[in-house]
């Protein structure tokens, strides 16, 4: 990855979380400079070693059904001299099985596999993956390199025509794409200029820097912006004949050839055994799926080890689904050969029981959020007297402040977690004790005095309170019900239940009741989206270790995906076809995207570092998420013949893609434990 910029831009992107960080057993400080030096990258790919045939293929080679592996290989590929757990190079075959609770989660082999543009490695440097090259000119001129000879999934080549496809006739396609291009190819809502040099090298070009564009390609969910252009195209209105199209449109009994495009087009959701691909591991079941679905190696991937061997080391990877309930129990019994997802840290002495017997080790690895739950309000609730009573700051103040969080700590993680709002971990150079602290410290008397002084002015005019209490001593709204909040959660753990029945008990003495419901995730997220949801419980920030140049997007309404404004997030996504516009009375929330836009449009550290304090600041000062605790630890269960998984590491969405950036295809199985 090269720098040709003038103004230095590129520093923002090749650290864009943190420049120093090394996570052991326990996590190493950063540098007190939130604005470190740049990091230089160099692509190993100049060391091409001699191939080895791949023992799985080698019938199909010898039959003639694929290729050899000289010739399924790009003419570059990237090649693997260093190994996250430390075992090193290894030897080639094998299978491992992981649990899964539902059939959608077949998305987080794209997740796991973490074949992307360009990608975080796990000291989260940004390095060429997918791409041999990458030439960044003013922060606003990318130049992309693909490797000569590379190949999806099915043999046909990767090549730039693959990206005109995506951005000419998907992105750019409104039927496919009614609200347009992704918002991280827009600057100043202005699309970049596309230029096509040659099979192999695309061009973006923007009139300002763009700081989002390559970070997105590596993001555990990232921006594909490249499409199978030789597999989709029979499948769109302007290239396929209109009578097979017509025919498939009918077998798959969709309405429009735009719905049946979207619908077998989707890399991430991975639900397309016929969709060719670009990760290690590519599906070959078919849905619907049933109790178990596998992935077996790709043919063409990308990456060799310097011994010659072609990556992924694992022949296939099986996905067993099983109740969410039951994940604890059946890795505890050696069920499971990789697993983190679903396990707990109160399952650890259970899981290190079963250790010994079943042949396999437990981790504790870092979890990396701002806190390892917490709540969100839902300002955008849809019941008028509630949606004042959540935008009303003291009320969020009180709620926060009625928490045990050392009842909590020391009951469920006996002591060994802290305390927190949910904010940058102490880690990262932004971090600031006040914005950790601030309304943390239980105070029964102030909650109280707090609550007693709010007033709201009602939608006729009036002016109401929440000072009166019924005869259960709870506190009264201005309309006469009683202070019920109620809590929807996915219904996936018991951790978040016993969390929320200590808190529901601390609550009560400040005349507030707390509710739970659980729902199934996706119903959830959809309830939050549409403003049915008055709060939730989720992990909290996902970069709690960030610099200066880390993008502070989870602290505004820049997406429906934050929690605690998904209304607000939706208009600025849709650009006002959706959701609602943040009003003038929340001018706070209206700061905080301001200050993420002003952000985006500066290259100057310093800068960028004053608006990440302003924000958080605003986020320790009016609580639009109330943490919990931070540094609760993830176990993790690995089969003791399973060698590469880091004995030490974060397991978190972004940036780590939870195992993602540690490479699972250089994880390889001894023939010993």
């Amino acid at each position: 990855m090269r720098q040709t910029s003038r103004a230095g831009w590129l520093r923002c992107l090749i650290v864009p979380l943190a420049a120093a960080l090394l996570w052991g057993t326990a996590l190493s400080a950063l540098a007190d400079d939130a604005c470190p030096a740049p990091q230089q990258i160099v692509d190993n790919t100049a060391r091409l070693p001699a191939l080895q045939e791949t023992p799985f293929l080698a019938e199909r080679v010898k039959a003639g059904k694929i290729a050899t592996v000289a010739e399924r290989m790009p003419r570059v590929p990237s090649v693997v001299d260093h190994f996250a757990g430390k075992d090193g190079p290894g030897r080639s075959g094998g299978e491992i099985v992981t649990l899964m609770a539902i059939a959608r989660e077949v998305r987080m082999m794209v997740v796991y596999g973490y074949a992307r543009l360009v990608a975080f490695d796990e000291r989260l440097h940004l390095v060429p993956d997918i791409l041999q090259d990458v030439d960044v000119e003013d922060g606003r001129i990318f130049t992309l390199k693909l490797r000569p000879g590379h190949r999806w999934s099915d043999g046909a080549p990767f090549t730039t025509e693959d990206f005109r496809y995506f951005w000419e006739d998907v992105a750019n396609n409104a039927e496919l794409s009614p609200s347009g291009p992704p918002l991280e190819m827009l600057v100043d809502d202005k699309p970049p200029k596309v230029e096509v040099i040659d099979a192999t090298t695309i061009r973006y070009t923007w009139d300002k820097p763009n700081p989002f564009f390559l970070p997105a390609q590596a993001r555990p969910a990232p921006l594909f912006i490249y499409r199978p252009a030789h597999y989709l195209k029979q499948y769109h209105q302007k290239y396929a004949d209109p009578a097979e199209l017509k025919k498939k449109i009918d077998a798959l009994r969709q309405r429009t050839w735009a719905s049946l495009h979207n619908r077998l087009d989707d890399m991430y959701r991975n639900e397309n055994p016929d969709l060719p691909s670009l990760q290690p591991w590519i599906l070959e079941s078919r849905p619907p799926f049933q109790n178990r679905i596998t992935f077996v190696r790709n043919p063409y991937y990308h990456r060799v080890d310097a011994s010659g061997v072609q990556l992924p080391y694992i022949d296939r990877v099986h996905m067993n689904l099983v109740s969410p309930s039951l994940i604890p129990l059946k890795a505890g019994s050696g069920e499971s050969d990789l697993q983190a997802r679903y396990l707990r840290f109160d399952n650890y002495t259970f899981l290190r029981q079963g250790a010994k017997q079943f042949g396999f080790d437990v981790r504790l690895w870092e979890t990396g959020l701002g806190s390892h739950l917490a709540l969100y309000p839902n300002l955008n609730y849809a019941e008028p007297i509630w949606q004042l009573v959540l935008r009303e700051p003291n009320v969020r103040r009180a709620l926060s402040m009625a928490i045990d969080r050392e009842e909590i700590n020391e009951i469920l993680y006996v002591g060994m977690a802290t305390p927190s709002n949910n904010t940058v971990r102490p880690e990262s150079p932004l971090f600031r004790e006040e914005y950790r602290s601030k309304y943390t410290r239980l105070d029964y008397k102030e909650a109280n005095r707090v609550l007693d002084k709010v007033r709201f002015t009602l939608p006729d005019g009036s002016e109401g309170d929440v000072r009166q209490r019924n005869g259960r001593g709870v506190r009264l709204l201005p309309d006469g019900r009683p202070m019920v909040i109620v809590l929807e959660t996915a219904g996936e753990s018991t951790e978040e239940t016993d969390v929320l029945r200590l808190i529901a008990d601390s609550w009560k003495k400040i005349g507030v009741e707390l509710v739970t419901r659980p729902q199934t995730r996706e119903i959830l997220r959809g309830r939050i989206y549409s403003g049915e949801t008055m709060m939730t419980i989720w992990g909290g920030l996902e970069n709690s270790v960030p610099d200066a140049r880390s993008n502070p997007a989870e602290l505004a309404c820049l997406s429906q995906a934050v929690l605690w404004c998904p209304k607000f997030g939706q208009y600025r996504e849709t650009g006002g076809k959706s959701g609602e516009a943040i009003p003038e009375s929340l001018e706070v929330v209206r700061e905080l995207s301001d200050l993420a836009e002003r952000w985006s449009r500066t290259a100057d550290c310093r800068e960028q570092e004053r608006i990440w304090h302003r924000m958080l600041q605003i986020h320790a000062d009016f609580q639009y998420s109330i943490g919990i605790v931070s540094g609760v630890k993830q176990p993790v269960v690995v089969t003791s013949k399973l060698k590469n998984v880091p004995h030490s590491g974060v397991y978190s969405w972004e940036p780590y893609a939870f195992f993602g950036a540690y490479r699972p295809d250089t994880f390889w199985l001894s023939e010993k434990k």
